[in-house]
């Protein structure tokens, strides 16, 4: 393999430009420095928060102090992350992280403080002048916070038990990462290779069908080996939530874990019944990769096979800008604009080069221009992955630029709407584009796997919680058997008659690490649903949907998750957006069924 060039070997032309952000290291000093001043200012409003105008005054402070420590953490991670292994940089990040953890215990006093008053006078302070509309927004969020917050005794004991109920997570997390050792397996090659947890889905991708069986029954034999235990671990968590729920005088575990982003509970169950009445299109999609593979039956292990023959699309990172910035035509000149912006002015760090952090992300800070870091490969993936995170990205740009500081953060439930709907257009404009049938059989597998993987099975995980953490709140034991018993269940449901569904997939619970973030995989199913309604909303009507996708955008945070898709065309309380996204999986099995004919 050829050696990875040094980061000062690169061309800065693909560099992002983190001087947009500090000039030089002297400005980061300075800023540091005020910062620092600031967390010593706060303390001053400790004990006198008791008035609309000292509340206005100490919000103020907190944004300010705030936007600084992000500004310090985002420039110093980002400057760790174009080389891991360089040690100022290193040390910086290092640095901001202390600051971010200072600057939050001083501001801590703040929630508690506020919320100690009673229900009369935080009502009076929210119809005083003396206040803006977001800080009114913040104290109406905190009356609404007030039954689920205990006494200032219950809340330091509850946070002493913070560091305890990590436990079956920091567990899970040691076993599945550093002890579980998994059987040599035979590659492609014949060769005997070690089984990994990165190796796995690369051996479930193969071509050669023993060698996707025989990674399959190693990876459930081993971690069926440590069933027990791994059940305890996860019961553990189960417990943990039941116990906050309790406390926190929450119905359920669940509705605890909504109440943050205000989603109903009917959101989380309309999202599984809507996916329940749309499994007929799952089962077809199984046919249909049965036929595909031309296999008698199709085992689990087949799930991730390759449907069509190798087909290479070498994309270069100048063609993908170019047919990304074609595809989001629809969405109007000044979203092309922007994003013409972002392309050329520093944005984006494109290239791998030695030491510089894996994946791809967006990030920055309010007030200056979004960042993406990626590791472009020519390849169809990164084509999408600069869609994707130049969708996150402008989502931030037009929040930022729509909103003050406060209002402009944006929750996870809307995070991957953005980025998702610029992957549904792209795939759209490539589908529109193609006349060689086999690239098109190649788009649409590759399409079709991202709803069998974001919404089903996604789906499919967030009714297995729900199914755990209701038995053990009406006093069910989960046993490693009816864990088994639950998730095989599952799986028969959701894949039908047409597939295998071998043994050892009752399993497969035990290494979702997920699972250990109780209740938020169906975030993944309802993002990407909502994204694809307003792909197809924007395709059928044109200007209007556009205009209200715009925003969207524009919304940030300044309202309710729910509410902000609501006015904008999405609501996710009915079936609708999630029938919506079905009817264009339901339209990629015609085209792909056409294209088998």
């Amino acid at each position: 393999m050829s050696q990875l060039p040094k980061r000062n070997e690169t061309n800065a032309e693909f560099h992002w430009r983190l001087e947009d952000l500090f000039a030089s290291q002297e400005a980061w000093d300075a800023e540091y420095a005020k910062v620092k001043k600031q967390i010593g200012d706060i303390a001053a409003y400790q004990g006198k928060l008791n008035d609309a105008a000292t509340v206005a005054s100490v919000f103020a402070l907190e944004d300010e102090l705030s936007l600084g420590v992000e500004r310090l953490y985002v420039y110093a991670s980002m400057r760790h992350h174009e080389d891991m292994a360089e040690g100022r940089y290193q040390a910086l990040s290092e640095k901001a992280k202390k600051l971010s953890v200072e600057a939050n215990e001083s501001l801590s006093f703040i929630t508690p403080e506020i919320l100690a008053l009673s229900e009369e006078k935080l009502k009076q302070m929210i119809d005083s002048p003396a206040l803006n509309s977001t800080y009114k927004r913040e104290l109406r969020e905190m009356l609404r916070q007030k039954p689920h917050i205990l006494s200032k005794s219950e809340e330091a004991l509850l946070a002493q038990v913070g560091n305890i109920s990590q436990a079956p997570s920091t567990i899970f997390g040691m076993m599945n990462n550093a002890d579980l050792k998994f059987p040599k397996v035979k590659n492609e090659q014949g060769e005997e290779v070690d089984l990994t947890h990165g190796r796995y889905i690369q051996f479930l991708e193969s071509r050669n069908r023993d060698v996707r069986r025989e990674a399959f029954k190693a990876m459930y034999d081993t971690y069926g080996k440590w069933r027990n235990t791994l059940a305890a671990t996860l019961n553990a968590n189960v417990t943990k939530n039941l116990f906050y729920a309790k406390t926190r005088k929450y119905p359920s575990a669940l509705e605890m874990s909504l109440f943050g982003d205000n989603i109903p509970q009917s959101v989380y169950d309309n999202l599984i019944a809507t996916i329940h009445r749309h499994l007929p299109l799952m089962h077809r999609y199984m046919e249909l990769r049965k036929k595909l593979l031309k296999v008698d039956e199709l085992h689990m292990y087949d799930l991730f096979a390759p449907l069509v023959e190798e087909f290479d699309m070498d994309i270069s990172y100048e063609q993908a800008k170019k047919t990304v910035y074609e595809s989001l035509a629809l969405l109007g000149e000044n979203y092309r604009k922007v994003l013409q912006e972002g392309f050329d002015g520093g944005w984006i760090d494109v290239y791998e080069n030695e030491g510089k952090r894996s994946g791809a992300y967006s990030w920055g800070a309010f007030g200056t221009h979004p960042y993406v870091l990626l590791n472009h490969k020519d390849n169809l993936n990164s084509m999408f992955t600069l869609a994707h995170e130049m969708g996150h990205a402008m989502h931030s740009y037009y929040s930022d630029e729509s909103n003050d500081y406060r209002s402009a953060q944006y929750t996870i439930f809307l995070a991957e709407v953005a980025s998702t709907l610029n992957e549904a257009l792209l795939m759209n404009h490539l589908l529109e584009k193609t006349t060689d049938p086999k690239e098109k059989m190649y788009l649409l597998t590759y399409y079709a796997d991202q709803f069998r993987t974001t919404v089903f099975r996604q789906t499919m995980f967030a009714e297995f919680e729900k199914i755990v953490h209701a038995k053990a709140e009406s006093g069910e034991a989960l046993t490693p058997q009816e864990l088994c018993d639950i998730y095989y269940e599952l799986n028969k449901t959701y894949y039908g008659d047409g597939v295998v569904v071998d043994k050892d997939i009752e399993m497969e619970w035990a290494r979702i690490p997920h699972f250990y973030t109780s209740f938020y995989v169906y975030k993944y199913a309802t993002g990407f649903s909502a994204a694809t309604s307003f792909a197809k909303q924007i395709l059928d009507e044109g200007e209007p949907a556009v205009e209200r996708y715009l925003g969207f955008l524009r919304s940030g945070g300044s309202d309710y998750s729910i509410e902000i898709l609501k006015k904008a065309g999405v609501d996710m309380s009915t079936e609708e957006p999630i029938a919506q996204a079905m009817s264009v999986f339901e339209n990629l099995l015609d085209q792909m069924e056409q294209l088998t004919k």
